[in-house]
């Protein structure tokens, strides 16, 4: 009895006789109510009628009943089935998402109100699948990148237990600078996932940003002068007197950002930032004159663990978490961070863009 089509067949059934029994109780009340009360037949003929009526009518309601059941449970079992089929495909959908096939979708039709069911199952389950690809991907990517220092920490250390390299000084420094960059990409991955988790401490405060990214920008002087590269800072327009941000994170961005230009950029070169107000928004941008992004490979510079040249992902220190973390923190603080580049060999430029009414 807990079966829909069983429940819709004695609905149907339930309706259908009411309506028979109440058309049949009109029709008889209409009958008798319209005899000719001023010259009525006589009792033997009104008598005889009656009997015959009586007589005619009871196999009729029989097969009345018999013909309405049929047709209702007919009609319960076909309305029962277009409604629980779908109900169905979703059930085993869920099932097979539930044991991890998350390539399953459900087939779209129905109703109009299954085919919305339908088509949001089958977008769940598409950000279901692409998330676990990422879960992947950054799992595969975790390990390649941690299992590099861990095999050279590993293969220096057993030297030295096997008297190949002293014990010293230089040897040391090697080590620790392994060490380093095991600590610098595990709070990276603990940035991100902080950020992606929609977690990451922010401790906003008034902000003088001007004085911000000229500071930022002067702990670059050095090495920019030693490669005779031209790192300039330009204040375009009236500045904001303050910006409520949280201070250390932002200035976090902006390393970021000035770190990639200086190493994507030849000895020689240019790079500029620039700070200024657009329509309402606070932008910086820093701009070079470096190696550039090819238009096929911009929609994937914020990514983690992305690097345009695959030859060089050793042979300089990052972990390939930089623009990632530039973009999670930009983002925490409702913003919004671009980048575009002419091609490869001319320069790139990236643009955070704050909106003031928010900062």
């Amino acid at each position: 009895m807990n079966r829909l089509w069983i429940r819709l067949s004695l609905l149907f059934t339930a309706v259908v006789v009411v309506a028979v029994l109440a058309i049949t109780l009109t029709v008889r009340l209409t009958s008798s109510g319209s005899r000719d009360s001023e010259n009525p037949p006589p009792p033997e003929v009104i008598e005889y009628f009656e009997s015959q009526r009586r007589t005619d009518f009871a196999p009729d309601v029989t097969v009345v009943a018999i013909v309405v059941g049929v047709i209702a449970i007919s009609a319960g079992v076909w309305m029962s089935r277009s409604l629980t089929k779908p109900l169905s495909e979703l059930e085993d959908g869920a099932g097979a998402i539930a044991g991890q096939d998350l390539s399953h979708r459900v087939p779209v039709h129905g109703s109009q109100e299954m085919v919305a069911v339908a088509i949001a199952f089958n977008n769940m389950a598409a950000q279901l699948e692409q998330e676990e690809k990422l879960r992947r991907n950054l799992l595969a990517d975790v390990t390649h990148e941690l299992r590099h220092p861990v095999h050279i920490l590993q293969g220096n250390l057993q030297a030295i237990l096997d008297d190949v390299y002293p014990l010293n000084k230089d040897e040391i420094m090697r080590l620790v600078d392994q060490t380093q960059h095991l600590s610098v990409l595990v709070n990276d991955l603990h940035v991100l996932a902080q950020a992606e988790a929609q977690q990451l401490p922010l401790f906003k405060q008034e902000t003088d940003i001007a004085t911000l990214v000229k500071q930022t920008a002067s702990s670059f002087n050095p090495l920019a002068s030693a490669r005779n590269i031209d790192l300039r800072v330009e204040l375009l327009g009236t500045m904001p007197e303050k910006v409520t941000i949280d201070r250390a994170r932002m200035r976090q961005a902006i390393h970021n950002l000035l770190d990639n230009a200086l190493r994507h950029t030849p000895n020689g070169g240019t790079i500029t930032v620039s700070v200024e107000q657009v329509q309402g928004n606070l932008q910086i941008w820093i701009a070079d004159t470096g190696e550039g992004i090819p238009a096929d490979q911009l929609p994937y510079v914020f990514e983690r663990f992305y690097r345009i040249d695959k030859a060089r992902s050793r042979d300089r220190n990052s972990t390939g978490l930089g623009l990632a973390i530039v973009k999670a923190i930009v983002e925490a603080h409702e913003s919004s961070i671009t980048v575009t580049s002419p091609g490869s060999g001319q320069g790139s430029v990236f643009i955070i863009s704050m909106p003031l009414e928010r900062t």
